[in-house]
């Protein structure tokens, strides 16, 4: 299989390469949402809609586990009792870096990156690197949060937390992250709001 063989049976499941990096024995395979497309999909799955807990890990682990099966590798994810070292694998990898903000970055869809399982293959298939786009970028996601809790070294995750509550209706909670959105790369990723807007109202839960 090549990458674009693996690129094309993940979109075609709604999920997309975010990043490859060679493993022990060959390469891991990090994947992400593919959009236009992706949330209204898993919306539509049976894990969302049989109102049962954890739709999207339910989601993911049924159409990971399809890749797994046409590929010929071994999945890792983000839940569970052992979750993977997405965050090292990612910085690893050839398309992602650390932002001015703190947050990874990535070549597609900048600070809106989320990583939702790993591929790893025992053959080596590895895509192109990228340059990250922070350098060339006037940073407006330094000035964007409207509470100052992203300052590169640190986050404060009371501030920002008690900013959110306290207006249900304000934007970075309907629409998602302020600064995430002020990426010019994330600018042009399709994602839409109200899926940024669920994964945040988990995290107040």
């Amino acid at each position: 299989m090549t990458y674009g063989d693996l690129l094309s049976a993940a979109q075609s499941n709604n999920l997309t390469i975010f990043g490859s990096l060679a493993g022990d024995a060959g390469s891991i395979i990090l994947l992400g949402p593919h959009e236009p497309g992706f949330w209204p999909v898993l919306c539509a799955s049976p894990e969302w809609q049989d109102g049962g807990s954890n739709p999207v890990d339910r989601w993911l682990h049924r159409v990971i586990n399809q890749l797994v099966q046409e590929t010929g590798s071994k999945p890792h994810f983000p839940f569970g009792a052992h979750p993977a070292p997405f965050l090292t694998w990612a910085l690893a990898s050839d398309r992602a870096w650390q932002s001015p903000v703190g947050m990874l970055v990535q070549a597609e869809v900048g600070l809106l990156v989320s990583y939702r399982g790993v591929l790893k293959l025992d053959y080596v298939i590895l895509g192109r690197p990228s340059e990250g786009p922070c350098p060339s970028c006037a940073q407006p996601c330094t000035q964007a949060c409207p509470v100052g809790a992203l300052n590169g070294e640190s986050y404060n995750v009371d501030a920002y937390w008690s900013y959110m509550r306290g207006d249900p209706e304000q934007r970075c909670l309907t629409a998602g992250i302020s600064a995430r959105r002020a990426c010019p790369v994330s600018a042009a990723y399709s994602r839409q709001a109200a899926h940024s807007a669920y994964h945040l109202r988990q995290f107040l839960k």
